[in-house]
């Protein structure tokens, strides 16, 4: 999921290679970049390590096993396995607030994504209660945060949801890309997307252990990594109650 560039991308593959070696498991890391559908592969019964969004892994039965989640080093993260939904706009467009954007063309990446959709629609609703509708279209389907800032740029939508551990990323590792959009408002903090797997847990150590590792300080540093948590499935309870509020207008747009 967070393979936002190639430079992010060769960085996963280097942790990720090393906490299965120390974890001693027989796997191989299979690339699976978008558009592959992230739905068919969460629905898997044979995972071994996967970056699962929390609110898909929160209506899935059986869940799978949590693993481990990445706790993202910039300071709003406050240290903590959370991240945030970015909203943000052309870097050249007119607005200067959220306000600003409604009777525009809204942005999102799917349905069952938490911060490409369900945030966004939970951070329009105090709005709702100003006007009927606050969009007069919305394009959907844009996958990711990189599609996202690829609509805005192409002047396709005017505002779009950025998974914010994804954005920054972006502006760590590709900051001219990064700078086509800008942010006029952030959602709530959520639990961040965990690495889940159907049964084995060896891969837990190793990756708390790839946390601290000197030999892997390269790349927590391009990954803008602090290092590992281990999740509570009680922590991912609350996007029963999310998605219930998100659906609650869905004629929101």
């Amino acid at each position: 999921m967070y393979s936002a560039t190639p430079q992010a991308k060769t960085a996963w593959n280097k942790l990720l290679g090393w906490a299965i070696s120390r974890a001693q498991l027989d796997w191989e890391i299979v690339d699976y970049d978008a558009p592959a559908p992230l739905s068919a592969l969460w629905a898997r019964g044979d995972l071994g390590g996967v970056m699962m969004c929390g609110l898909p892994y929160s209506q899935r039965r059986p869940r799978p096993r949590l693993v481990a989640a990445p706790v993202p080093s910039p300071a709003r993260y406050g240290g903590r396995p959370i991240y945030f939904s970015d909203l943000a706009v052309r870097a050249d467009a007119p607005y200067g607030s959220l306000e600003d954007t409604f009777g525009g063309v809204i942005g999102y990446t799917l349905e069952d994504s938490m911060s490409g959709y369900v945030a966004l629609r939970r951070h329009l609703l105090p709005f709702r209660k100003e006007r009927p509708r606050l969009y007069r279209a919305a394009v959907g389907g844009l996958v990711n945060a990189r599609k996202v800032i690829e609509a805005l740029d192409q002047r396709r939508i005017d505002v779009g949801p950025l998974d914010s551990y994804y954005h920054d990323l972006i502006k760590h590792t590709a900051p001219a890309f990064a700078a086509k959009v800008r942010v006029v408002a952030t959602s709530a903090a959520a639990p961040i997307p965990p690495l889940v797997s159907s049964g084995d847990e060896r891969l837990r150590d190793a990756l708390l252990a790839a946390g601290e590792a000197p030999a892997l300080a390269r790349q927590r540093a391009i990954l803008l990594l602090k290092g590992f948590a281990v999740p509570d499935e009680a922590d991912y309870r609350v996007f029963d109650t999310y998605l219930s509020e998100a659906r609650q207008y869905p004629d929101l747009w």
